[in-house]
């Protein structure tokens, strides 16, 4: 039943995204930042933990978690450190993600030849 949940969660994700790319004409950069931001604002108000909570990666893995992780990472370290803690939390949470992404590309840039 997890494996059920985690698809349709995930699927709604989707479905979110290409009715913003198809209906509202939405370029995919605009498409992404939209994603970031909603999961970023469902992050502030508390309601992504518990999404992801009952939906497990079918939360996790869409790029909207990626705000979440922003916003739970500023929040967490802004009631440790202050307002200094913002800042230093987006980095904290987010770099291993972000690294793996820029090294791994990286790889794959020596190994496949682009075109362009």
């Amino acid at each position: 039943m997890d494996f059920l949940i985690a698809f349709v969660v995930g699927g709604l994700f989707c479905v979110v995204g290409q009715i913003l790319l198809d209906i509202f004409k939405l370029t995919p950069a605009h498409t992404t930042v939209t994603l970031v931001v909603t999961g970023a604002v469902l992050g502030a108000l508390g309601l992504y933990e518990p999404l992801i909570q009952f939906a497990g990666a079918g939360a996790s893995i869409p790029i909207s978690s990626f705000g979440n992780a922003l916003v739970s990472g500023a929040l967490g370290e802004a009631e440790r450190n202050g307002l200094v803690g913002v800042l230093t939390g987006i980095f904290e949470v987010t770099s291993a993600g972000i690294s793996a992404a820029i090294i791994f590309g990286f790889i794959a840039s020596l190994i496949f030849k682009p075109k362009g």
